[in-house]
């Protein structure tokens, strides 16, 4: 019998992508998942239309917060219910390919792998695609640190191994803490090179949310991780040298 899965979804104004981003994992080749989705207080039609799904399938699961909390708080609240051995994730605006969980939870179960990822193909506003990311076949704590290699859309992490391990309650760069919570209990994370997700890009293109991005990066360092100030600049320079060869492959 298949495991359970249950996937993670954090909606918030999405009501544009996210009846797409559901659509997929109906489409899934594997069926033994529940899809638990924390609205954050959306004020266009995301609840309406999260609504009409549960109606139509009982593994769909949906809770609204009262206020906006961000989307590790919201992930967190589906965490909280989640009845899977097998935690995956998966925003309200990107897509998977349908033998994403089949290919995946099989590599775990094969290898014994607690925490995994996947390569991931990058679309547009109007699902062009756009270039492939493909991630180096395992990760550690400290090659982590370097550059957050695990796109949140492909990570799956095994319950069973692990106990439920929850997203720290901060703004931005919530997925990578909670990678690197996983790697300071397991020697590594272990990548598949196939295609079997689909992130939305949006317009992180702007010099200025570039900037933004560095500048959050620095503060995980220095705030969230407490990082001294040599530290913060030698893992942060290999930060910036791979987002520049990142920027050039694009």
């Amino acid at each position: 019998m298949q495991p359970l899965v249950s996937i993670i979804m954090p909606a918030y104004n999405c009501s544009n992508t996210i009846k797409k981003s559901i659509e997929s994992i109906l489409a899934q080749s594997y069926t033994n998942w529940e899809l638990l989705i924390t609205d954050d207080n959306s004020t266009d039609d995301t609840i309406s239309i999260i609504t009409t799904y549960a109606r139509k399938d009982k593994r769909i699961k949906y809770w609204i917060m009262k206020d906006n909390s961000g989307a590790g708080v919201a992930r967190n609240n589906s965490i909280s219910y989640a009845e899977g051995r097998f935690i995956a994730f998966l925003d309200s605006d990107d897509l998977w390919h349908p033998e994403k969980l089949s290919r995946q939870i099989l590599f775990m179960l094969e290898n014994n792998h607690a925490l995994t990822y996947t390569a991931y193909q990058k679309i547009d506003n109007n699902n062009n695609l756009k270039s492939v990311i493909s991630p180096q076949s395992k990760v550690n704590y400290s090659e982590l640190l370097k550059s957050n290699i695990i796109g949140c859309l492909t990570a799956v992490y095994d319950a069973s191994l692990l106990g439920k391990v929850y997203m720290p309650t901060i703004r931005k760069r919530q997925d990578m803490a909670l990678w690197l919570l996983i790697l300071q209990k397991i020697n590594f994370a272990w990548g598949l090179n196939e295609v079997l997700a689909y992130y939305r890009e949006g317009h992180d293109s702007l010099s200025s949310n570039k900037i933004k991005i560095l500048k959050t990066q620095w503060e995980f360092y220095r705030k969230y991780l407490q990082f001294n100030i040599f530290q913060s600049i030698y893992y942060f320079s290999f930060y910036v040298v791979k987002a520049i060869k990142k920027h050039h492959k694009n």
